[in-house]
């Protein structure tokens, strides 16, 4: 059985591991350097991305999800996930993974309050939608949300909003994206990141 971690320091983890389980996968919660031994992939998720950031450098965390990248293993962060994923944010000094070629605005759409739900069309979605999901928009729920502000030449834009901002991007096995596909009842986002286990 497929066995993939879900970063538990801070943050919507537990709904992803309702995700994973609703497709029978062996998910677990991950707050400590050997809770990732074993495991065939990891979801950072969403919540406050400095919090996990300096929770995962106290708790020695880094290096061994740093390993687990070299070991090729698939790493998915969504909201703050994506920002612990991305090589550059800016200004500040981030605790960083470095893993993807991108460069993310942490924020960018506003507080809490300008939080918003949009319809995405995501066509890599496709390659692992059952009957009748294929073509279906995607439910996407942004919550105090980044964005990629550009990408590097090896990393593919998922998902873009209608005025071209980039909402979910792909290099290799690193998958990132602003909103929460773990807030919809839409398992596809959850396959398209199990298709990447080997």
């Amino acid at each position: 059985m497929v066995r993939i971690g879900v970063l538990a320091l801070q943050g919507a983890f537990m709904e992803h591991i309702n995700m994973l389980r609703r497709l029978g996968v062996d998910a677990v919660e991950v707050r400590l350097p050997e809770e990732l031994t074993g495991l065939d992939g990891l979801i950072m998720p969403g919540g406050e991305s400095t919090t996990i950031g300096k929770l995962a450098v106290q708790y020695g965390l880094v290096e061994p999800m740093k390993a687990m990248a070299r070991d090729g293993k698939p790493i998915w962060g969504t909201c703050a996930g994506m920002i612990l994923l991305a090589r550059d944010i800016g200004s500040g000094s981030h605790p960083l993974l470095s893993l993807m070629d991108i460069t993310v605005q942490r924020n960018a759409f506003g507080r809490q309050v300008d939080s918003f739900e949009v319809d995405l069309n995501i066509p890599a979605l496709d390659a692992v939608s059952e009957p009748g999901e294929k073509g279906r928009a995607f439910r996407s729920v942004f919550i105090r949300a980044p964005l990629i502000e550009a990408v590097g030449p090896d990393v593919k834009v998922l998902a873009r909003l209608e005025d071209g901002t980039i909402v979910a991007a792909q290099q290799d096995r690193f998958l990132a994206n602003s909103f929460h596909p773990e807030l919809t009842p839409d398992l596809r986002f959850h396959r398209y990141f199990l298709s990447l286990v080997s």
